[in-house]
């Protein structure tokens, strides 16, 4: 229990940190946000607050999704519909908190009145972007179980398309959920990413049968699969037995920003559903329990970094907890109890028989 709670948490310091009030989250520079951060005192001098260091609406729609996975819901469409009128009940809350475009666009098509069609929303061409990402890792937690793995394709692929729905932003979804019940199951990190591409056949194939038009999705699908595989070419991490990840000698910030704008569409690292979570991971895999070099890597950056810190910094909590965390970054987090309650209640449900 304690490491789905340190995860939540953690999402959200990922968050606040990458985020910073929107300035580091603008930012496209990683060198100017470290020059920053040592201006500040540090990693080791920062007191995350309300005031300074607030969530973004990325964690807040994560708590949301959370919120609907821990109700007693009789079927996964009564879970669909819980969901629409929790996240049409959030758009107050994100408010002022620089929301992701997409969000609001898909959440202002969900109709928490049509009983049928409640959460059906049209192909968006606009929905590529990482919030359905970054509201997916609690799916993960909740139907970590290897044999629950059906359930988790369809219900990150159905959370992320009520307000991404475009195979970039809802094959995020269903990454960033994957990751983390294989941080719950305790996958070595190396495989993560070939286990992933191996489900997205098992995601097709459920396309299939509920998207009406498939052939526009097409297209895009392809694009997500070919980045993904090509980042794991380049770490030398496609195929099974490869577990050394070649990583460059160099890796300042400089130089990561060139590397993440190269995996990204449209030179902002972790903008969409394919590189918000192929950034974390790659820290992640980077750092190990490093807590300060995971930071430096998916918070620290040019690009969206509070999309990226978020997912990595849930994922590292699941698997290594709050032990090596200062405890000055999440003691005075913004919703720190509601995180903590949120984790506890996605474990108890998680270990629930249905």
């Amino acid at each position: 229990m304690e490491k789905f709670q340190a995860a939540m948490v953690l999402g959200g310091v990922g968050d606040a940190l990458g985020y910073r009030k929107g300035k580091w989250e603008s930012c496209t520079s990683g060198v100017q946000i470290q020059e920053e951060l040592a201006a500040l005192g540090g990693m080791g001098s920062l007191t995350v607050d309300e005031d300074n260091w607030p969530l973004s609406d990325g964690t807040l729609m994560h708590m949301t999704t959370a919120e609907a996975l821990i109700t007693d819901y009789w079927s996964l469409e009564d879970l669909y519909r819980e969901m629409v009128r929790l996240y049409v009940e959030a758009m107050v809350s994100i408010q002022g908190r620089q929301p992701d475009p997409a969000t609001v666009e898909g959440c202002s098509q969900l109709k928490p009145d049509n009983y049928l069609l409640a959460w059906h929303t049209p192909f968006n061409e606009r929905g590529s972007g990482f919030g359905a990402a970054t509201k997916a890792m609690c799916v993960g937690m909740r139907y970590w179980q290897p044999e629950r793995l059906d359930t988790l394709v369809e219900v990150s692929i159905e959370i992320g398309r009520m307000t991404h729905n475009h195979p970039t932003g809802f094959l995020g979804s269903l990454c960033a959920a994957l990751f983390a019940s294989y941080a719950v199951q305790g996958r070595p990190v190396v495989r993560w990413g070939r286990d992933m591409m191996k489900v997205l056949p098992t995601a097709e194939e459920y396309c299939r049968k509920t998207i009406r038009h498939m052939a526009e999705y097409q297209e895009k699908w392809f694009y997500f699969e070919t980045k993904w595989q090509f980042y794991l070419e380049e770490r030398e991490i496609e195929r099974d037995g490869q577990d050394k990840p070649a990583f460059p000698e160099r890796h300042d910030a400089e130089e990561m920003d060139k590397i993440y704008k190269r995996w990204s569409s449209e030179g902002r690292g972790g903008r969409r559903g394919h590189d918000a979570p192929m950034i974390a991971y790659d820290a992640l895999l980077a750092a190990g329990s490093d807590w300060t070099e995971l930071c430096k890597r998916a918070m620290f950056h040019g690009g969206e970094s509070g999309a990226t810190g978020s997912i990595a910094g849930c994922l590292y909590g699941l698997r290594y907890g709050l032990e090596q965390v200062p405890a000055g970054l999440y003691r005075g987090l913004e919703k720190r109890e509601r995180l903590e309650f949120l984790g506890a209640e996605l474990f108890k449900a998680a270990s629930a028989e249905k």
